[in-house]
């Protein structure tokens, strides 16, 4: 016979039976939100990615706006940058009038609550298209591109950034940047490094949102291979003893297994970027009929938070953020 004394559904029989229950829980507070900007009038939407757009400031200023009113307290920052200012070495990214420097202080001194968060790589912002600067043979140069990214850091510090958010996958820039801006009296700004980053597929609608595809090659002597996990954990070691303050692990979706293993191994902060790829499969298949946009969305929030991860990138932030709150 059935021993039927265990019934697990007791526990599922309610609302409010099945919220006593819950072990993990979506809110705004878990939500960054990606916001790309470009240096002109208005609003450019991006193909690829139904419903997110390349903002002006002015328009930027306006979906800041509006995020916080849903709830939404952090953003972070992507230029989509004018082909003519693109060097092979990406100077124009530690331009103290460069895009993201203005958008910043702009950002800030209309809402101070507001948690500013900006990448750092060279991508945006070089002619290669690559994160970091070229050689002659065609080598990423580990160590010439940290020079740079602790130039570019230093002056989005210097703009007003509170979180600075290092992308480019050299080893070393974590130690470096913190250095680099404790010397300069930003001790109070924080790194979320982009510990574990992925040469992933993911990536496809986001290159085409800031123009910044690799003109040659790929990223995968930099960028993780997506068949390691064991080596993310490595990259957390080093992080962690470089002084970042929060870790990172991207794309979410096909990595929950590894958000699961980061979180298992550090105290710090674990945040998870739901990327450019995995938003567009959810949109295109909501716009088809295909699934029920809202549920399919919270519930794939839900997961990465059930992996592992205290926060959320995600370009879904401000309509999740409305959706809990209904």
């Amino acid at each position: 016979m059935l021993d039927l004394t265990i019934r697990p559904r007791r526990n599922r029989k309610s609302a409010w039976v099945r919220a006593m229950a819950r072990e993990t829980w979506l809110s705004a507070d878990h939500f960054i939100y990606p916001l790309f900007v470009h240096d002109g009038q208005g609003t450019q939407p991006i193909a690829s990615m139904p419903g997110c757009s390349r903002l002006s400031l002015d328009a930027l200023y306006a979906e800041a706006e509006g995020a916080l009113k849903d709830g939404v307290h952090a953003v972070v920052l992507f230029p989509a940058v004018d082909e003519a200012l693109k060097t092979s070495r990406g100077e124009e990214s530690h331009n103290p009038d460069g895009l993201v420097q203005r958008a910043l202080k702009g950002l800030k001194a209309r809402f101070p609550e507001l948690t500013l968060m900006t990448d750092v790589a060279l991508d945006p912002y070089s002619a290669d298209g690559h994160d970091g600067i070229v050689a002659p043979d065609g080598r990423i140069l580990n160590d010439e591109t940290v020079e740079v990214l602790c130039k570019q850091a230093l002056s989005q510090a210097e703009a007003g950034a509170d979180i600075i958010s290092p992308s480019d996958m050299m080893d070393g820039r974590v130690g470096a940047i913190r250095q680099t801006l404790d010397a300069a009296g930003f001790t109070e700004v924080s790194i979320m490094a982009y510990t574990v980053k992925y040469a992933s597929a993911f990536y496809g609608p986001f290159r085409d949102a800031l123009d910044s595809a690799p003109k040659f090659g790929d990223k995968k002597t930099y960028q993780m291979d997506p068949a390691n996990v064991r080596e993310a954990l490595r990259e957390v070691e080093s992080d962690e003893a470089e002084g970042a303050d929060m870790v990172m692990v991207k794309p979410a979706g096909p990595f929950l297994d590894v958000i699961r293993a980061v979180r298992e191994m550090t105290a710090l902060p674990v945040a998870a970027y739901q990327v450019s790829g995995e938003y567009a499969m959810l949109k295109a298949a909501s716009q088809n009929g295909w699934l029920d946009e809202k549920k399919v969305v919270l519930e794939a929030l839900t997961g990465i938070r059930r992996a592992g991860a205290d926060v959320i990138l995600t370009y879904y932030a401000r309509q999740a953020a409305r959706w809990l709150a209904e």
